[in-house]
């Protein structure tokens, strides 16, 4: 099997550089031992964890500005985690989550090319009854909400990981999915809210999806 060819790009956020590895296109595929098969992860789904996403770039750009201090904060389903690296860099108390089993790699390598802390690493599914995470103040996450039977499993993730005053950021792209999600999150005793993002000066293309917000 050939070995997968990765790119290299620096993110600016304001005076601030973020350098990121990730793979080359959505075209790479290396499971040569078949562990995301037996996950469940089919060759098609398997290279969207390792680019970066209009939804993730923003939430990293939200992460940049948002206040951190005294904050535990859990990023689920990361990805490449540019939002958990840009956190990171800023000294905040990040923890990072995905179910793909190539993540953590990626994310220990771009760790390193930004000279910066560890950043806690759980693979683990939205099903998982028992993560051993704990719980945080602040969860975020981008681009979740993308098939129908995952709305459940996050909204009970989330809530199984927030403590009793808790926020949750999502940017979602609009896949159809956030208001059945936002009706699930209310009933569990969280307000909501929704806005477009008010910058998008570093888009390449306007972002036609909503921030949304849940307080607890």
């Amino acid at each position: 099997m050939p070995s997968l060819r990765v790119r290299y790009q620096t993110i600016e956020f304001g005076d601030t550089d973020i350098h990121v590895r990730t793979l080359r296109d959505r075209q790479q595929y290396a499971d040569a031992e078949g562990v995301a098969e037996q996950l469940g992860i089919s060759s098609a789904s398997w290279p969207l964890f390792g680019v970066i996403w209009d939804s993730g770039k923003l939430l990293a750009h939200l992460m940049f500005d948002h206040e951190v201090q005294d904050l535990r904060i859990l990023e689920v389903g990361c990805g490449i985690g540019l939002a958990s690296l840009v956190l990171n860099h800023r000294l905040a108390d990040i923890t990072a989550t995905d179910y793909h089993p190539e993540v953590e790699d990626f994310l220990i390598k771009n760790v390193k090319l930004n000279k910066d802390a560890v950043i806690p690493f759980v693979r683990t599914g939205w099903g998982d009854t028992d993560s051993g995470l704990g719980e945080f103040d602040l969860i975020i996450g981008s681009d979740l909400l993308y098939e129908r039977d995952h709305v459940a499993l996050l909204s009970g993730f989330i809530d199984q990981h927030a403590r009793p005053h808790c926020q949750v950021i999502v940017v979602d792209p609009g896949r159809g999915l956030h208001a059945r999600f936002s009706k699930i999150m209310v009933s569990l005793g969280y307000s909501h809210s929704q806005s477009k993002p008010a910058n998008q000066d570093y888009m390449t293309q306007p972002f036609r999806g909503q921030i949304l917000y849940y307080d607890r």
